[in-house]
């Protein structure tokens, strides 16, 4: 069962999309697996304390996109296909830089800053990662 336990809902665009973008990242990062059965709509709603109908939205942009198939009165799966959460992927990863890069733009950094900050910050990550 995929789990909404840790999806904090903010300001950060239209629930709906914060939804379905709690599931993509999921997806692409292999914490949600095709096969995984999505909670009921209205468990998620009650979980999350959102409109039925913004639920209902999420889930059925998330079928338009492929990645979750639903039956009517039946149970929601996850239905990614490698070549699709790879797309996803692509998008999300796009979508993240644009809004990062526009906000590094407002503050007046120049390109070679940033990305000498990029790489400082993902060396660090790394060497974190290595002593965990």
């Amino acid at each position: 069962m995929v789990s909404f336990e840790h999806l904090t809902l903010g300001d950060d665009g239209p629930i709906y999309r914060q939804i379905i973008r709690f599931v993509q990242r999921g997806i692409v990062a292999g914490a949600i697996r095709a096969g995984d059965e999505m909670p009921s709509r209205r468990a998620l709603s009650a979980l999350l304390g959102v409109n039925p109908n913004t639920i209902q939205k999420a889930c059925r942009l998330l079928e338009e996109e492929g990645l979750i198939q639903s039956r009517s009165g039946a149970k929601s799966y996850v239905s990614a296909e490698p070549e699709l959460v790879e797309r996803v992927r692509s998008q999300l990863l796009a979508e993240d830089a644009r809004r990062l890069v526009e906000a590094l733009r407002q503050t007046g950094a120049s390109k070679e800053d940033c990305m000498a900050l990029f790489q400082r910050i993902w060396d660090e990550s790394e060497r974190g990662a290595e002593n965990e």
